[in-house]
């Protein structure tokens, strides 16, 4: 897989330094044929020009230019200082023969050593700054005093008090200028050498990159992202490519075109790839990166290949049920294994004919008493076997709690136990099975009861939690809170632990599914159970089942008290 398109390298920090250059190799070029073809001009005419004076200025400054140029630009060589003073002070020679040649006290042509001044600011250290600015103002004096005879009037004073001040102006400026340039100069190379090794580290990574603009337009993939979509990507960089991801991978494209009009990441996302070779799923995340307000952002797509790791997820669940199933066998095995070897014994000191009519008419009752035991062992099995949910409705909590209280207090394991209700005013409705709910609630209070014992107290709570409190590790909408705690001894830390598993009872005669069928029934409407010891003693039973999203709807479930 070929390794995406580097971008371009960022010009050196000598590149500004090439530009101004080149423009003085062109500035002294037009500066010079200008020169040259008004000498031919004027000689043909009136022959008042030194011709021969310009032709030789005209041939040396265009042999230097071109020597200059080549060493520079052609052959690719650094413009040392060395070079740069030559450039200038020839340059500084060259304006003074062209003032010179123009006249000299009237030449118009002395502005230009404000030019000359200015690029040796720009080209030279501050020092060299300013020496070219007094270099220019020596030769200018000197060629008015040496060449034309001419007294330094107020003029000329001012002139050269001009091309001081310029020259201490732009060395500065220049200084300034030069310094920022090594700096941002730096900045960039360092900012492009950690763009090739990033670009280095997302070439070697097994997890595929892509990422769009606000547009949809790709700006880059790397090779995993090729691998892994089975399609090259490199020659649609700067072209949009969202259906077209959308229709190699459904719903990659409008995961990314909705971080993108959203403005939100997406932390989990899941794709599935259809290929000749069978089917393969990706797990995708994708990011944003803002660009302003009122520009779209653009989004990065990060996925994988998870076929394998959802293949070892299903085997690891299927190998977990299997082992939940022996689990549960070997407890009812061992439930059963108990009333078969006391129905066992007993007939067979039936069968013994040394049996006295006492002794017959006890273990008689015994297998009765053991057989109705097994089969309420089996049938409560069954019924927690075959537990889900029913018809959803729209229920009022409110009513279905008093119903299931007045039914509770029939029981003969409450007859002598307080029941106390502490309900919000209702109504406060919940989605669900109203059989599941009544089973697990009177489960609950049945339990509550036994742990109180005669005398002992039952204490049944209902809050909607809805506007005040989420249960923390949860994210459970709305949350109605039921608790049902009772007066009795509490929990042990080794107890809680396991008072959910089927089977584990730590009361005589208990068959250990009445509290797991509460945990199934509180599952299977998306709630969450907690028990804990009260702030009185005894244990609490917390339940949290989602509200429901409005009032419309509700059904009276149970009896109103």
């Amino acid at each position: 897989m070929a390794t995406p398109n580097r971008p371009f390298q960022p010009a050196a920090p000598g590149l500004p330094r090439a530009d101004l250059l080149r423009w003085l190799y062109t500035g002294r070029l037009t500066l010079v044929t200008g020169m040259f073809v008004a000498a031919l001009y004027t000689w043909f005419n009136a022959q008042r020009a030194d011709l021969l004076g310009v032709i030789v200025l005209f041939l040396v400054s265009f042999a230097v230019t071109a020597w200059s140029f080549r060493y520079t630009h052609v052959d690719r060589n650094e413009a040392g200082t060395n070079f740069l003073y030559a450039q200038v002070v020839f340059d500084t020679f060259v304006v003074t023969a062209i003032v010179h040649l123009t006249g000299g006290p009237i030449s118009g042509f002395a502005s230009v050593y404000i030019l000359v001044i200015s690029a040796g600011a720009l080209l030279l250290p501050l020092v060299g700054g300013l020496l070219i600015g007094v270099l220019a103002s020596i030769l200018y004096t000197a060629d008015l005093v040496l060449g034309f005879q001419e007294p330094l009037t107020v003029l000329v004073g001012l002139r050269i008090v001009l091309f001081t001040v310029v020259a201490l102006v732009t060395a500065l400026i220049g200084d300034r200028l030069r310094r920022a340039g090594q700096a941002l100069g730096a900045v960039a190379s360092e900012l492009y050498q950690l763009r090739l090794d990033t670009d280095d580290i997302l070439a070697t990574l097994s997890t595929g990159v892509i990422t769009v603009d606000g547009d949809g337009r790709l700006a880059y993939a790397n090779p995993a992202a090729e691998g892994l979509l089975g399609v090259r990507l490199q020659h649609k960089l700067g072209r949009p490519v969202l259906d077209e991801l959308d229709s190699i991978a459904p719903l990659l494209g409008s995961m990314l075109q909705e971080a993108i009009h959203r403005r939100a990441s997406v932390s989990r996302g899941r794709v599935v790839l259809s290929a000749p070779e069978g089917e393969s799923r990706l797990g995708v995340s994708t990011a944003v990166l803002e660009r302003g307000q009122d520009a779209l952002p653009s989004a990065t797509a990060l996925f994988q290949d998870i076929t394998d790791l959802e293949r070892l997820d299903e085997l690891k669940v299927r190998a977990e049920r299997l082992q939940a199933v022996a689990t549960l066998s070997a407890s009812l095995a061992h439930e059963i294994k108990n009333p078969l070897a006391s129905i066992r014994s007993a007939v067979e000191q039936l069968s013994s004919n040394r049996v006295s009519p006492e002794d017959r008419e006890v273990l008689t009752r015994l297998i009765l008493a053991e057989s109705d035991r097994l089969s309420r062992l089996l049938s409560e099995f069954l019924d927690y076997s075959a537990l889900g949910m029913g018809d959803r409705d729209e229920l009022d909590m409110h009513s279905l709690v008093r119903g299931c209280l007045l039914v509770a207090k029939q029981h003969p394991d409450l007859k002598d136990v307080e029941v106390q209700a502490e309900l919000d005013d209702g109504p406060i409705p919940v989605v669900g099975d109203a059989d599941l709910l009544h089973r697990a609630l009177f489960n609950l209070v049945l339990n509550g009861a036994q742990s109180a014992g005669p005398g002992g107290r039952v204490r049944v709570t209902l809050e909607d939690e809805a506007d005040r409190f989420r249960p923390r590790g949860t994210a459970i909408e709305r949350p109605v809170r039921l608790s049902v705690s009772d007066s009795g001894p509490g929990i042990s830390e080794e107890v809680r632990a396991r008072i959910f598993d089927p089977f584990f009872t730590t009361k005589a005669g208990g068959s250990g599914l009445g509290l797991a069928v509460v945990h199934r029934a509180v599952e299977a409407h998306s709630g969450a159970t907690f028990v804990q010891n009260g702030a009185d003693g005894g244990a609490e039973f917390v339940i949290f089942l989602p509200g429901a999203p409005s009032e419309a709807g509700v059904q009276t479930t149970g009896v109103s008290a």
